[in-house]
């Protein structure tokens, strides 16, 4: 199966511990010295060979000890209970990498998922497991909606992000919380080789 092709179109919603700015984004240290992050996923179109993975969700919850590129890291994956057998298998294949030292079982949950990139708002929810929401940053002036964007030439995840704030809670397997911190929503258009552009 490791030549199989695959592909995964949609939107995504992160959330991690750094400040707005994230330095991660830019090769840069994270704010805090560690990293600890939830991201949901929508699948608008997607396929992982003969397998459909149209309008499905998915979430990872990951926590490192230093910056991602150092390894040493955990990661949770939950998989949309809608999916079947078969979809649960190739996501997992899809989702799962190679530089994770601790992989948690995979949980197949609830996931509610709603997403708007361009007004940078989100609502993630698996009951029991995590609960978060995206908001712009705001003018600490005017109060006023601040919009700031990433454009990543070169990137592997996105090729332009919009840039919020957020707040995560976990609750399991991996627990933590994220308060007014960096949020990040952008379109994902991802297969085996990386983007796709």
């Amino acid at each position: 199966m490791a030549d199989t092709k695959w592909m995964i179109k949609g939107r995504e919603f992160a959330n991690c511990n750094c400040s707005y700015g994230c330095p991660c984004q830019f090769n840069g240290l994270p704010t805090y010295g560690d990293c600890r992050a939830v991201v949901g996923y929508q699948i608008e179109q997607g396929f992982h060979g003969s397998t459909k993975l149209d309008d499905l969700r998915f979430v990872t919850i990951f926590r490192w000890p230093g910056a991602v590129h150092e390894g040493k890291g955990e990661a949770a994956v939950i998989i949309d209970e809608r999916a079947t057998e078969a979809q649960r298998g190739v996501l997992l294949r899809i989702i799962t990498g190679q530089d994770t030292e601790k992989l948690h079982d995979p949980i197949f949950a609830p996931i509610e998922f709603q997403v708007d990139i361009a007004e940078r708002k989100a609502r993630l929810v698996v009951p029991g497991i995590t609960e978060g929401r995206g908001e712009p940053i705001l003018n600490p002036v005017t109060g006023a909606a601040h919009r700031v964007r990433i454009d990543m030439v070169g990137g592997f995840e996105y090729e332009l992000a919009e840039i919020g704030r957020g707040w995560t809670k976990t609750s399991q397997p991996i627990k933590f919380e994220l308060t007014d911190s960096y949020g990040q929503f952008a379109e994902i258009n991802l297969c085996q080789s990386g983007i796709v552009r």
